[in-house]
């Protein structure tokens, strides 16, 4: 899993409220196990119109947002069904950001296995962060980990909450098995022991 320290990147608006996961993604892409190539299908039933043409009217589409590293969404993003996709499909696209002020659980706990950073604010911090995103290809939002803050591009501070587990695994890029590997030399020590004492196993 790729570290996350700092971000700095275009923040896309999205102005909806309960963003599931189906909306994210949706079912037809969880036929594939791969972590790559989700990226085509993030928010397809919002991006592309039904004779697969690109919608101009979604902000993922518009020329200043094609690039953004960061969603500021509506309450609630990521409730529904428990599709690690979701996150998946985000990172794939190059989202590694969404800010709100609620997620739906699971969706929440994915995304720190993944590498996506979601972060909590109040509702008069996202009004704020809506204003700087809805400034097209000025945008530009600054998410530093290390000092729990989002800077805007007028030099505006918002600081914001996260677990310090969940912290220190993102900055230095430990999913599960990463974590894991950190008890390596336990692990093998063990395994010696019980080969010695259960030979036979």
């Amino acid at each position: 899993m790729d570290k996350f320290t700092t971000l700095e990147g275009v923040a896309a608006p999205l102005r909806i409220i309960n963003v599931d996961t189906d909306m994210i993604i949706p079912k037809q892409y969880l036929k594939t196990i791969k972590r790559t190539g989700l990226g085509k299908g993030l928010f397809s039933e919002q991006r592309y119109l039904d004779d697969g043409a690109e919608n101009p009217e979604f902000v993922l589409n518009k020329p200043a947002y094609r690039k953004s590293k960061i969603i500021v969404a509506g309450d609630n993003f990521g409730c529904g069904s428990s599709r690690e996709h979701a996150p998946w499909a985000l990172l794939d696209y190059g989202i590694r950001c969404v800010i709100s002020t609620s997620f739906g659980d699971i969706f929440y706990n994915n995304c720190f296995k993944n590498g996506v950073l979601p972060i909590r604010v109040s509702p008069e911090d996202l009004e704020k962060l809506f204003d700087d995103a809805e400034r097209g290809a000025n945008s530009t939002l600054t998410i530093d980990l290390e000092k729990q803050e989002i800077r805007g591009p007028d030099g505006g501070t918002v600081k914001f909450e996260i677990d310090a587990h969940r912290k220190h695994c993102l900055l230095n890029g430990l999913d599960d098995i990463g974590l894991t590997k950190q008890k390596q030399t336990k692990i093998d020590s063990y395994e010696k022991k019980a080969q010695a004492a259960r030979p036979w196993a």
